[in-house]
């Protein structure tokens, strides 16, 4: 092989061992950190975690795995919100029983995820529908208009005449 063929060659394949897009680390960090609690490796999951956050979380699904399986997951959708780039919302769908009630679920929820620098890091989960699902933060109840901002009076008591 002429010099000139191996220098066009060695050209072409520095061009794709570049640095991963942000998207493309963006899905393999969510593939390990839910990988990683499916199989109950939690350590390796808390790697998608704020730092301060590790240990807590390591220690909480430690507890909640001693009942808690989940059998399987699925990314259903993965949206970037914002211009930037720098924040994603993932739909997860999960499969997961209880040993003590042996009965399959499925919890889909919203994985909230923000780039900070070249990482990515889980900040939220909450469900989305399905049965409530230990670990997965329920959504917040909006508070409704009728009842926000008024006192309802109690009602008088009636009078005999």
């Amino acid at each position: 092989m002429p010099m000139r063929s191996i220098f066009l060659v060695g050209i072409l394949l520095s061009g794709c061992g570049g640095a991963p897009k942000p998207m493309e680390a963006l899905g393999d960090t969510v593939r390990a950190y839910n990988e990683g609690v499916r199989w109950e490796r939690f350590a390796l999951a808390a790697n998608a975690l704020p730092p301060r956050q590790r240990a807590t979380f390591i220690d909480e699904w430690d507890e909640r795995s001693h009942d808690l399986k989940i059998s399987d997951y699925e990314v259903v959708k993965v949206e970037p919100t914002g211009k930037t780039s720098m924040e994603a919302k993932v739909q997860i769908k999960r499969s997961w029983y209880l040993t003590s009630e042996g009965t399959l679920r499925e919890t889909q929820s919203i994985q909230t995820w923000e780039r900070h620098g070249k990482d990515w890091y889980l900040v939220d989960d909450t469900r989305l529908r399905g049965p409530e699902m230990p670990g997965v933060t329920e959504p917040a109840v909006k508070a409704s208009p009728v009842t926000a901002d008024r006192t309802v009076p109690a009602a008088d008591p009636p009078v005999d005449r």
